[in-house]
């Protein structure tokens, strides 16, 4: 039998080996893979009809029908869906504009920065000149202005002008000022329909301090304990009072009330004059 067998495969040697690789892949086994791949196309094809039925594996789409209950919905066509309209209507804290922002626009309509600090020099001079001049007529909007930097400047310059005459009474300025500025608050207040602010009581006080602080440094070269003194510090004081109480009565429209807001005013410069004239 062993004879028979080397007769019917003479590439194979007494080992059991192929000689040449190559007589190997072209001997058997290429033909028996290619006929392994027929075997399965055709059964494959057989048993799933592709020879007998052309029509499989196809589908006229035209023929199909809507399923069951759905066929008059459906008309076959495709709808593009509208955009939904803008319900934002906005409201007063939300508006409903959008607005885009603008780094150059924005810088220009931004106000200047001593109007945003709430310091006008507009009305710090006409202010002043109201001052300087009792009988100048201003407008009530200007008194309203609620500025202090105007009356801290002058009470410093007041403190200052004391200080060159060696009396330090900086502390006696401030807290005879706050006094005053509370006293005629609760007084406006009682005297007038309309009401005050404090702040406007303090603006229009530390301004009308001016004539005061213009005293004090002239008496660095004259001398005010003489008569010549008592004189001039008696007409300081009715200046600053009568411009105080013209502000007053302006501002509030206390008409026919000029003397009686000028007598609690004369008695709060009077004690500034005392801290000159001593």
């Amino acid at each position: 039998m062993d004879g028979e067998m080397v007769e019917k495969s003479p590439n194979i040697n007494m080992s059991g080996q192929f000689p040449n690789e190559q007589d190997f892949y072209t001997s058997g086994y290429g033909n028996w893979e290619q006929q392994q791949q027929s075997q399965y196309d055709v059964g494959a094809a057989d048993q799933f009809g592709a020879t007998t039925d052309p029509g499989f594996a196809s589908f006229d789409y035209s023929t199909s029908q809507p399923a069951a209950g759905y066929a008059d919905e459906y008309d076959g066509s495709y709808a593009v869906p509208q955009q939904q309209p803008d319900m934002y209507t906005g409201t007063i804290l939300t508006p409903s504009s959008r607005q885009t922002y603008d780094p150059q626009s924005s810088f220009d309509d931004e106000p200047p920065l001593l109007e945003e600090l709430g310091i006008n020099f507009d009305h710090i001079y006409q202010k002043t000149l109201a001052v300087l001049n009792p009988l100048k007529q201003t407008h009530a909007s200007i008194i309203n202005d609620r500025d202090l930097a105007g009356p801290l400047v002058f009470c410093l310059a007041f403190g200052v002008s004391l200080l060159l005459h060696g009396k330090v009474h900086f502390g006696y300025i401030y807290g005879i000022a706050a006094l005053g500025c509370l006293s005629m608050y609760g007084l406006l207040n009682m005297m007038s329909l309309t009401g005050v602010d404090i702040y406007c009581i303090m603006s229009v006080l530390g301004y009308c301090l001016l004539p005061m602080t213009i005293l004090s440094f002239a008496s660095i070269v004259l001398s005010l304990q003489g008569l010549f003194g008592t004189v001039i510090a008696g007409v300081t004081v009715f200046w600053c009072s009568i411009t105080a109480s013209k502000l007053f009565v302006t501002a509030l429209s206390m008409d026919h009330q000029l003397l009686l807001v000028a007598y609690p005013c004369a008695l709060l410069y009077g004690v500034f004059a005392l801290l000159t004239i001593f």
